[in-house]
């Protein structure tokens, strides 16, 4: 149904699913298909749109499903802002903030749902994620093989992480897969998505949870699938340099609180941020060749510049 005020509904869900979309109509349609297949009834839907395709609000008028509900912002308020508008609506005990091209399977808040029963004060759930392509088909990129085997932690699931482990864990390497989490509502207000990040806000996010002491739980039921694009916004702004820009101001600064915190292996691996430097490694080639006229020299202080970011990370 469409619906410009998603308290509509009897009593509220214990798990409240928000889109923010944008772009592709047709793969956000598929996506919402696999919302509505999902095992339970303790969910709702809400869609955010933050944009202006055609023929989207009378499609979701069609649907005939009163878990489901979609609103279109006024003004566009760009990918930060509609995740901060998400949280905002959110109703629920607990919230997903799904890609609008990513797909649930029908096994997901069951996956969750165990996950908080092992683990009942845990405030995000990270499920077992399927990478697939554009096209939908199953994908296994560099990135997603070197999280896995690379940065990803070791130990028998359902894994509860929680303080300084965690934080070294992700500084090296950003393992987790957003789209697919499960986050406690009451402590994911507590923060917003900074608005002066447009690329790595999702672990800005968890930074600032995990100084204010949230735990994770991590399980290998693959329940989500996750789909990575060869042409993404990340990717775009990876040629320019400005995603690596970003990443240097949000490690030094994030280096920066760990020591305030008394976390000094956290600060030491913020300090360095390998994995940005290697991820930025892998893309000069491409830069070389396409890249717009002195990125390539932004990529290339990025990869090989001083350790804590010198003068070239002071901005």
């Amino acid at each position: 149904m469409t619906d410009r005020d998603p308290a509509g509904g009897s009593a509220e869900p214990r798990f409240h699913i928000l889109m923010p979309y944008y772009g592709d109509v047709a793969v956000m349609q598929d996506a919402v298909r696999s919302v509505q297949a999902l095992d339970g009834d303790d969910w709702r839907l809400t869609v955010v749109d933050d944009g202006k395709e055609a023929g989207v609000p009378e499609w979701f008028a069609a649907l005939g499903d009163d878990r489901v509900h979609y609103l279109r912002n006024e003004h566009n308020l760009g990918v930060t802002g509609n995740f901060n508008r998400c949280v905002e609506l959110s109703e629920g005990e607990f919230t997903v903030l799904m890609g609008c091209d990513d797909l649930l399977l029908p096994n997901y808040l069951r996956t969750v749902r165990a996950a908080l029963d092992h683990e009942p004060k845990a405030t995000m759930v990270q499920p077992g994620v399927e990478v697939i392509d554009g096209e939908g088909r199953p994908s296994r990129t560099l990135a997603d093989t070197t999280k896995d085997r690379l940065y990803a932690p070791r130990g028998r699931r359902p894994l509860t992480l929680t303080g300084e482990e965690l934080a070294v864990s992700l500084l090296r390497g950003n393992w987790l897969y957003f789209p697919s989490i499960c986050w406690r509502t009451e402590a994911m207000r507590k923060f917003r998505f900074q608005a002066d990040l447009g690329v790595i806000q999702d672990l800005a996010l968890v930074v600032d949870l995990l100084l204010d002491g949230a735990s994770l739980v991590v399980t290998d039921t693959v329940s989500f699938r996750y789909r990575r694009h060869a042409v993404s916004e990340s990717s775009a702004k990876a040629l320019t340099g400005d995603r690596f820009d970003e990443a240097r101001r949000f490690f030094l600064a994030t280096s920066r609180r760990m020591t305030a915190h008394g976390w000094k292996r956290a600060a030491k691996a913020a300090r360095w941020y390998w994995s940005s430097r290697l991820h930025a490694v892998t893309l000069l080639p491409a830069t070389v060749r396409r890249g717009p006229r002195g990125s390539t020299r932004a990529m290339f202080r990025h990869a090989f510049g001083p350790i804590g970011g010198g003068r070239a990370g002071a901005a």
